[in-house]
């Protein structure tokens, strides 16, 4: 498992744990049944605070992409594909919606915006 983070980024660094774990469990990196590492052994590997990742085990575990085993670990949920594509669905439409205040405060017409997704191969 690959997590890097930035103190620049305007999200917690919690928080960009949780969205690289989910972006790896979308694309497959992460796959149900999968071990993830303890808190203690991935703040070491990134050097943060065990609460840190400890609050982003606790999000994804209330979203449901991982369970966690007393006496065993966290490990990735086996939430059937449909609860995956449902995320990306929303965080597309979430891109969507920035793409269209985007596009709006450029004062860009549908087709302007039409031919730029055109040339992006959509």
């Amino acid at each position: 498992m690959n997590i890097s983070y930035s103190h620049e980024d305007k999200d917690p660094i919690y928080l960009q744990i949780v969205k690289q774990m989910k972006i790896q469990m979308m694309n497959g990196t992460l796959r149900s049944g999968d071990a993830l590492p303890s808190m203690r052994a991935l703040a070491s590997d990134l050097r943060v605070s065990v609460i840190t990742t400890k609050r982003a085990y606790e999000e994804l575990e209330k979203e449901g992409f991982i369970v966690s085993i007393v006496g065993k670990g966290c490990f990735v949920s086996d939430k059937p594909v449909t609860f995956i594509e449902q995320e990306q669905r929303r965080q597309f439409n979430q891109s969507l919606d920035q793409l269209v205040l985007c596009a709006k405060a450029l004062h860009m017409s549908h087709d302007d915006l039409i031919c730029e997704l055109k040339k992006r191969g959509l």
